[in-house]
């Protein structure tokens, strides 16, 4: 099945966060135009024995998440074959992506992640058998490389291709990076010309303007935005907007910025629960208060609640004090 047989134009994603990407979160990208929204990362081994923690990584409402894509990660072939075909029975899932990316010591540590980058045949062998598992497209996402000395995402990617998956996503830096430095997006557009099969590019996109410039600069399919999202939902709809129309949104104001951080909250207590959807959502309100008047004194605050009530008093209490300036 062809990537795009989905319908998932614009093909503007928001990349899969471990803590980040969740179902709430999901909920208010999904409002900016996103078709199709991945999961956080799932492990093929923990599916399998049926942890518990990953079930409710799986939990999502079909009808009002649209098009899903599961991204799995594991170093065993025949795990990550087994929970692609598990889930694609259980669940409505549209997509299995496979993680060649996550720079994460933990994961790193147990060949999975972007250490397969390291060890080609055997990630060709993981792609392979998780496409015969599955009737649905798999999609595999890595980075440049492990180091500057093994920048091998053009070799990854045609071995992804002749795998079976039906497009590859490309974070142009190294796990030897992390997030640290600048992208490059010259790999991105090397692997394009390399490759058949859609690709899309990732990497220091924080706004409609660096959206039109990589795709510009690449010639890549699509875009997928990952830190610059954090504490941002509406980044989706001024990319999607511009890319569009050509014109740009106007910048969301403070009182709009907690607006989003108001609602976002309700969906995580309402989904978890007050015991972990509050502080769940310590990270993602320090985020939406960056660069907003006494942010280091909310986030000191907000880190000392646990009552849901009067959580939302205080941002209520902050946001009348903003309108007042």
């Amino acid at each position: 099945m062809n990537f795009y047989d989905l319908n998932i134009e614009p093909a503007v994603f928001l990349a899969p966060m471990a803590g980040v990407s969740d179902y709430p979160y999901r909920q208010l990208v999904r409002e900016m135009g996103v078709k199709l929204l991945y999961t956080e990362m799932i492990s093929a081994k923990g599916y399998v024995y049926g942890n518990r923690r990953t079930s409710e990584l799986l939990k999502f409402d079909k009808g009002k998440q649209g098009a899903i894509a599961v991204q799995l990660f594991g170093e065993d072939s025949e795990f990550m074959a087994r929970a692609a075909a598990g889930i694609t029975q259980e669940y409505e899932v549209d997509l299995i992506d496979i993680n060649l990316g996550c720079p994460a010591a933990k994961i790193v540590k147990t060949g999975a992640g972007s250490a397969l980058m390291k060890t080609p045949q055997l990630a060709a062998k993981v792609i392979s058998e998780t496409v015969k598992a599955v009737q649905i497209p798999v999609t595999v996402k890595m980075r440049s490389g492990w180091d500057d000395n093994n920048l091998n995402a053009i070799q990854i990617a045609k071995l992804a291709e002749n795998s079976g998956a039906a497009a590859v996503a490309v974070h142009g830096r190294t796990r030897q990076q992390f997030y640290k430095g600048q992208a490059d997006w010259q790999i991105i557009k090397n692997v394009k010309a390399a490759v058949n099969i859609p690709v899309i590019g990732n990497g220091d996109i924080f706004s409609d303007l660096d959206a039109e410039a990589i795709l510009a600069s690449t010639n890549c399919d699509g875009i997928m935005i990952g830190r610059a999202a954090q504490g941002n939902p509406w980044i989706f709809k001024e990319i999607i907007y511009y890319l569009k129309t050509g014109n740009r949104l106007k910048k969301i104001n403070n009182i709009e910025k907690i607006n989003f951080a108001l609602r976002h909250l309700k969906l995580s207590v309402d989904y978890y629960g007050e015991d972990y959807g509050i502080p769940i959502m310590r990270k993602h309100l320090a985020w939406y208060l960056k660069g907003m008047p006494n942010a280091s004194e909310m986030r000191n605050k907000i880190n000392q609640l646990t009552d849901y009530f009067k959580l939302i008093k205080l941002l209520n209490n902050y946001k009348n004090d903003l309108d007042n300036d």
